[in-house]
């Protein structure tokens, strides 16, 4: 059985706190707060790691007949089924009907009226190149709620679409985009214990006595510094 690991900045809980040297960031935080991700954003689980573990070494991809997808494992031997539609409801995003992509053109427009310099045609962009509260946006976004483990200074066009959407007072449709990031992780070559925090979510609702599990993973947390991190100039 192959040993999978947590990583360490990935589905972090977001730091939503007004407190000193954020001033510069408080329309972010107060829309942040505000949102319909803000549980997603914030959830913070006592999380075991025999749990986790058990869930994504059982973990396998099933259709209905309909073709709806769904991921089941095995966990303390009972069943653990997680579908769009769960995620949906557990992590509360009402987003049923929000958009999952934009033409490149709107993005690229969006994305220059938030400040950044377009210079090619390339849909991979870098948080460094956006104004302040952006920066803090995308950087919240990218560790809280993405599938990504490395490379946290570039997202693609799909975080680009979700932040414009947020930003434009339309809805992502996240639960599709963690669900997606889910099955992706099933046949990845570099499988690891992706969004532990949103399984632990799940599976609390199944689970009965957790006694017999002692070991828990400490969630990392995004914090104060947040804010000095992201005046740091970007090469």
């Amino acid at each position: 059985m192959a040993h999978l690991e947590f990583c360490e900045k990935h589905n972090m809980v977001a730091f939503l706190n007004k407190t000193d040297g954020s001033e510069d960031f408080h329309d972010i935080i107060d829309f942040l707060s505000g949102s319909h991700i803000f549980y997603a954003l914030t959830a913070s689980p006592l999380l075991y790691k025999s749990l986790i573990d058990q869930f994504w070494h059982t973990a396998v991809l099933s259709s209905t007949e309909e073709g709806a997808q769904s991921i089941t494992a095995i966990v303390d031997d009972r069943e653990i089924i997680i579908s769009e539609v769960s995620l949906r409801r557990h992590l509360k995003l009402q987003d049923s009907k929000g958009i999952s992509s934009l033409p490149n053109e709107e993005i690229f427009e969006q994305l220059t009226n938030m400040g950044y310099a377009i210079t090619s045609d390339s849909l991979t962009f870098f948080k460094g190149h956006l104004l302040l509260k952006w920066k803090l946006f995308i950087h919240t976004i990218l560790h809280c709620l993405s599938s990504k483990k490395t490379a946290w200074d570039q997202f693609s066009s799909n975080i680009a679409t979700a932040i414009i959407c947020l930003a434009t007072n339309r809805r992502f449709n996240f639960s599709k985009f963690i669900f997606e990031g889910m099955i992706k992780n099933l046949n990845s070559n570099h499988k690891f214990l992706i969004y532990p925090r949103f399984i632990q979510i799940i599976l609390n609702k199944y689970q009965g006595s957790l006694l017999q599990h002692t070991r828990t993973y400490p969630i990392p947390t995004l914090t104060n510094k947040l804010f000095n991190n992201m005046r740091r100039p970007t090469k």
